[in-house]
C-alpha cells in the first residue's frame, strides 16, 4: 500500500504524543530504585516498554518513515525535558523553599547518563523499528506477534548493551554487568509479551481506522532523512 504522506492522521499525533509522555515519564520514575527478590530495578520499567510497543504499532501500520520521525520527535521532546530539568535544578531556590534535595533527584540527571540514555534510546530504537520493518517484508505482513517480540527482543538488547557500560561502569562490578542487562531484556520483553493481545488490538483497530498498512519498499533506512515520510 502506498503510504500519503500529506495525509494527517489523528492516530499517529495521539501515538506521537503518548511516545513523548512515555519517554518522559520514564525518565523520572528512573529516579526510584525497586527490588524484587534478588532482582533489582528502576521503576522506569513501568513506561518504558510501552514506547517500544509504539514504536511496534507506528511501524507496523504507517512503515519505518513514520517510525523515523516519531523516534526523533521523541528524542527531541526528551532532551528539552532534560535540559529544562537542569537548568531548573541549576537556578537557586526560594529561601523558604526546602525541596532542594528531592527536586536534585529527579531532575540533578547526571550528564554520563543523561548521555548514555540518549544514545541507548536512539539505537535502540531504531534497531527495533528496522528488525520490525524488514520482518514485515520478508513474512509478506504474516506473523505480527513473532515480529513485535524479537524486534523488542534486539531493540532492547542493544538499548541496554550500550547503556548500562556507559551509565554505569565502573559504579557497577564489571562481572555485575552481563546479568544486569539480561535481567533487563528478559523482563521487558515479557512486559511486551503479556500486552501482545492488546497491541495486536490496537494494530488492527488502527489499520482499519486509517485504511493503512505499509510496506517499507524501496526506502532508504538512513536514520536521519527525518523530514522523508
Amino acid at each position: 500500500m502506498e503510504q500519503d504522506s500529506k495525509k494527517v492522521s489523528v492516530l499517529f499525533m495521539l501515538f506521537g504524543t503518548l511516545f513523548c509522555v512515555c519517554l518522559i515519564t520514564a525518565n523520572v520514575l528512573e529516579t526510584k530504585q525497586l527490588s524484587f527478590g534478588p532482582v533489582n530495578l528502576t521503576a522506569g520499567i513501568i513506561v518504558f516498554p510501552v514506547s517500544y510497543i509504539i514504536n511496534d504499532v507506528v511501524c507496523e501500520v504507517w512503515g519505518y518513515q513514520r517510525a523515523r520521525m516519531l523516534i526523533w520527535m521523541g528524542f527531541a521532546m526528551n532532551f528539552l525535558f532534560v535540559v529544562f530539568g537542569a537548568v531548573a535544578d541549576w537556578l537557586p531556590g526560594a529561601p523558604y523553599w526546602h525541596g532542594d534535595e528531592g527536586f536534585h533527584v529527579v531532575f540533578g540527571l547526571a550528564p554520563r547518563i543523561a548521555l548514555a540514555s540518549f544514545i541507548a534510546f536512539i539505537a535502540g530504537s531504531f534497531i527495533n523499528a528496522y528488525v520490525m520493518s524488514r520482518m514485515k517484508l520478508a513474512s509478506q505482513g504474516a506473523n505480527f506477534s513473532a515480529r513485535a517480540i524479537l524486534s523488542t527482543v534486539f531493540g532492547e538488547l542493544t538499548d541496554s548493551v550500550i547503556f548500562f557500560p556507559l551509565a554505569l561502569g565502573g559504579v557497577v562490578p564489571w562481572e555485575e554487568m552481563p546479568s544486569l542487562m539480561l535481567s533487563q531484556v528478559l523482563l521487558k520483553t515479557l512486559y511486551e509479551i503479556v500486552v501482545l493481545p492488546v497491541t495486536i488490538r490496537v494494530v488492527e483497530f488502527t489499520k482499519k481506522h486509517d485504511h493503512e498498512d505499509v510496506f517499507d519498499k524501496d526506502i532508504s533506512y538512513n536514520i536521519f532523512n527525518i523530514l522523508k515520510i
